[in-house]
């Protein structure tokens, strides 16, 4: 299956693809025809076994892991300065740090380490990659927010403001690049059944029963949709928040018992 109109295949980054979300992410974008790079953060073992697999199946494709760390600006800063280079057709930024704390608690110094990972990594890394995207008049970039920067949820203060940030700035980005062939979105998702929510195992049926749909997502499914918006099918789909959620963030939350 072809990644372009013409058949060829395009590069696409993927930061944080070596696990979870971002893994099932380079798997769907692999499976579309793209050659993809993606990053991890502390599994090189997980990480190039996720390129070698990628390689086998897909033969004909380039596949590559590099680490990144997004807390450390100074390496995002050496990785942006090799990025900018590489000529990436897409970019989807998967990352999230959590700091849970009730908002009147707020703690300065781990909400700025939140907003280092979810937030300023993205801004940096997307300038790096969209002048050469405007070049070529054409690109796409992809964010994963959270329902949570919809939806207010106790204690998630912090984590909320990180991805109500990333939202306000992909929206403007977007607005700002669309004439040169760029689009920008973000997918929120809701509860994911990834190794992020095992410590919420516990809660797992209780926050089950609320969710409409009544089950958390597989990764394949938000996957599915980042994959949706870097084909042909999501040329004109831009500046765009569109929730993955089962139904959460439609239904108002009320309880009669």
């Amino acid at each position: 299956m072809s990644a372009g109109m013409s058949g060829e295949r395009k590069a696409v980054l993927v930061v944080g693809g070596a696990s979870g979300l971002g893994a099932a992410t380079v798997r769907a974008l692999a499976a579309a025809g793209h050659d993809v790079t993606f990053t991890y953060r502390s599994s090189p073992e997980r990480a190039e076994a996720l390129a070698a697999e990628l390689a086998r199946a897909h033969g004909e494709g380039r596949f590559q892991a590099r680490r990144l760390d997004l807390s450390d600006r100074a390496a995002v800063e050496v990785f942006c300065e090799t990025a900018e280079g590489e000529g990436y057709y897409g970019y989807v930024h998967n990352a999230g740090q959590s700091a849970d704390a009730l908002a009147a608690m707020l703690d300065q110094d781990r909400a700025e380490a939140a907003m280092q990972v979810n937030f300023w990594s993205l801004t940096r890394i997307a300038k790096a990659l969209v002048r050469g995207m405007i070049r070529a008049r054409a690109g796409r970039i992809v964010a994963i927010g959270s329902v949570a920067a919809l939806q207010a949820n106790a204690g998630n203060a912090a984590y909320a403001a990180t991805k109500g940030a990333l939202i306000a700035y992909c929206r403007t980005l977007a607005i700002e690049s669309a004439k040169r062939g760029v689009t920008v979105n973000v997918i929120a998702p809701g509860f994911i059944d990834t190794e992020m929510m095992a410590p919420y195992a516990s809660h797992r049926a209780g926050i089950e029963r609320q969710i409409p749909l009544g089950r958390f997502a597989a990764p394949e499914e938000v996957a599915a949709v980042a994959a949706f918006l870097m084909g042909e099918g999501g040329a004109y789909v831009t500046g765009a928040v569109l929730p993955v959620d089962g139904g959460l963030t439609a239904m108002m939350g009320i309880h009669r018992s």
